[in-house]
């Protein structure tokens, strides 16, 4: 079967950014579960469309059609497969990577912002008018907006029938369905099945499904990526820069479980996500190329319309739409850079749940130590967080919002007045709306943005445009671990040009290749 240099990951491009058809069918005959959520396949024989990594037997060439999209085969007529469940797929990274109006529309409906706002919104938001971003959605990804947020309800929709024992009327809406009506006729059309079928099908399969229908139990989920994932390092990573009150880490490396405090467009809610075992690029699959994990997860949500938004910003948070593929073919042919990519395979960039909390904490990392940026937002939260009605566990706030924190003394920080006044500086900005960090926003526009405010300069400019804004290609030459790393490793700093578009993924192996106690990288 051809390698992954013949149909995607090449030159640093992702996955399915240079295929064909032929390729296409070919990643399909060697189910490689590297191109699922890149495409997907219609069988008009059967009806339905499936991920390129489907156990069935591989259709023939001229029976399958290819799709951009789960909306767009939707849209051609096709229902869901029932053995490989094509909705449940990890997204494009291609999403990541494109700064312009299709990649920004695409973070921002998976957001929710559709089903927030509406399509009228979503155009506001991206400066276009709602033809121009309708033409353009349906040009690249065979759906609009509403279709791609369509789908995105139906898989909540699954995603809560089959592992809560809420009403189908509860279920319906917190959804995202404007109605009951449109809700039974939109799962019966992708999934070939009533609402109560599918439930049915869960205790079929020996799930259990919550005594009560309140919702008290949470959401289990799993959390689909593209294998390699390198989760030691991501929840050491996570474990290291974890906020007292907000977030906590328990377990020993290798059985770890992440915890942190949700604030969401509905209501607020709490996380559990389980460490799993890394796996490795050269690890055995079932069938020839399937490589690729999940993070279990838990949701405890005070009003579920929050689902979508939450299982995004998780996807976000721990980087699970990533392509390694791509970044390891691109990073890997540095003769410098190569050994620490093949050392650490599928390692990730972590971003944020919360824009506005990454954007504040960059600033209380300003020229300290994760452990002191640690400390000074502990005590943020302890000083102007908002108290959860109940603790639970070692959380017990929600991160202050920026309007909390614009014309607050912060005195119980202990740093300078000057740092001080940058913090509420950009709290102000976010307040106001006039510093954009949401999913959707400009990355260049947001980063001059940032420059023109008081105290903010390049380190943490760029710190927050990787985390808070996801740009898989920032570097930070002035980062004292880059520094480190770059001595260690001996790489000169100007060779970073060449990692384009990945050079957030190579600053981590920087990371993670340096000792030092101190690196400035809250």
């Amino acid at each position: 079967m051809s390698d992954s240099r013949e149909y995607g990951g090449v030159g640093g491009r992702t996955l399915g950014s240079v295929m064909t058809d032929e390729s296409r069918y070919e990643a399909v005959r060697g189910r490689d579960a590297r191109f699922d959520g890149v495409f997907f396949l219609g069988v008009r024989t059967t009806g339905i469309f499936c991920r390129p990594s489907c156990p069935a037997v591989t259709p023939k060439r001229e029976n399958v059609r290819f799709y951009p999209s789960a909306a767009a085969a939707q849209g051609a007529g096709f229902r869901a497969c029932r053995r490989c469940r094509p909705d449940a797929v990890p997204g494009s990274a291609e999403w990541n990577v494109r700064a312009d109006l299709v990649g920004r529309a695409m973070r921002m409906i998976a957001d929710g912002v559709v089903d927030r706002d509406g399509v009228a919104g979503l155009a506001e938001r991206l400066g276009y008018s709602s033809r121009q971003v309708q033409r353009q959605l349906t040009a690249e990804l065979g759906a609009g907006p509403v279709a791609l947020a369509r789908a995105q309800r139906a898989h909540t929709a699954r995603i809560l029938l089959q592992t809560t024992a809420l009403p189908v009327t509860e279920i319906a809406f917190a959804s995202g369905f404007a109605s009951v009506r449109q809700f039974n006729d939109t799962v019966r059309e992708i999934y070939a099945r009533t609402p109560s079928a599918l439930r049915t099908s869960a205790a079929h399969s020996g799930r259990t499904l919550p005594a009560t229908g309140d919702g008290a139990a949470g959401v289990p989920l799993r959390l689909a990526c593209r294998g390699p994932y390198a989760a030691g390092q991501v929840f050491g990573f996570l474990e290291r820069r974890a906020v007292p009150g907000v977030e906590e880490v328990t377990g020993a490396p290798g059985a770890r479980l992440y915890r942190r405090t949700l604030q969401l467009p509905y209501g607020t809610g709490v996380v559990d996500v389980h460490e799993p075992p890394a796996v490795r690029a050269d690890a055995p699959h079932d069938g020839s190329r399937t490589a690729g994990t999940w993070l279990e997860a838990r949701l405890h949500l005070t009003d579920l319309r929050d689902l979508t938004t939450a299982v995004q910003r998780l996807r976000r948070l721990f980087d699970l739409d990533a392509d390694p593929y791509a970044v390891a073919t691109s990073l890997g042919g540095d003769p410098a850079l190569g050994p620490l990519v093949a050392d650490r395979p599928g390692l990730r960039s972590p971003g944020t749940t919360d824009p506005h909390e990454l954007a504040v904490r960059a600033v209380l990392g300003q020229q300290v130590s994760v452990g002191a940026a640690r400390t000074l937002a502990g005590r943020l939260v302890a000083a102007y967080g908002k108290p959860l009605s109940a603790s639970d566990g070692g959380l017990t706030h929600l991160f202050p919002g920026p309007g909390a924190l614009a014309e607050a003394a912060l005195t119980e920080l202990g740093m300078p007045e000057t740092r001080r006044r940058t913090l509420r500086t950009v709290s102000a900005a976010l307040a106001d709306g006039t510093l954009a960090l949401g999913p959707g926003a400009d990355r260049d526009e947001a980063e001059r943005h940032l420059l023109a405010l008081p105290g903010v300069g390049p380190w943490t400019a760029g710190y927050i445009r990787m985390r808070a804004l996801g740009d898989p290609d920032v570097f930070l030459p002035g980062d004292a671990g880059v520094r480190h790393g770059l001595a260690r490793a001996g790489i000169a700093a100007d060779r970073s040009a060449a990692w384009r578009p990945w050079r957030s993924y190579a600053l981590h192996h920087l990371w993670h290749r340096t000792t030092l106690p101190a690196d400035r990288t809250t």
